[in-house]
């Protein structure tokens, strides 16, 4: 995969909704945040109505078609790239303890998809539920239809 065309912004909202509560196991201050980096920003707390994250990321075109993705949001390898979202520990006063992650896939993402979000005015907007079958928080490899991704005006 080689970069055929210079590098362009791309907005992307990630809205969770059914957050698992306050209490996992043994964590008492449950909160998710995104990961930017190796830190989570944006916390909110595991009991809110819901989770809302806004950040830019950039794309580039690739010779095969489509898009790879990059930023300080954007983790994994070339062809395989994701978003984290990190659960943790986070008691007033402050730390965090981080105990799970969801990867959010952009690479399994349409280029169509991708070419509608990065029009002006437009973000990619991606939206999941934020407790898994068992009631804790979602944790694993998150792809459609497990969550849907849109391209939609800001």
């Amino acid at each position: 995969m080689t970069a055929t065309a210079g590098k362009q912004p791309l907005r992307i909202r990630i809205e969770g909704t059914n957050l698992p509560g306050r209490v996992f196991c043994e964590h008492q201050h449950v909160h998710v945040g995104v990961q930017c980096r190796n830190d989570p920003v944006d916390l909110t707390p595991g009991d809110a109505a819901e989770a809302t994250f806004e950040f830019d990321v950039d794309i580039l075109a690739v010779d095969e078609g489509g898009f790879d993705f990059r930023g300080p949001h954007v983790h994994g390898k070339r062809g395989e790239r994701f978003v984290y979202l990190t659960w943790g520990d986070h008691p007033p006063g402050g730390g965090y303890a981080m105990f799970r992650r969801a990867k959010l896939h952009l690479s399994c993402l349409e280029p169509a998809l991708i070419t509608a979000a990065a029009r002006p005015g437009h973000r990619l907007v991606g939206r999941l539920g934020l407790t898994d079958g068992k009631g804790g928080p979602r944790c694993a490899s998150v792809r459609p239809p497990a969550m849907t991704w849109s391209a939609e005006g800001a």
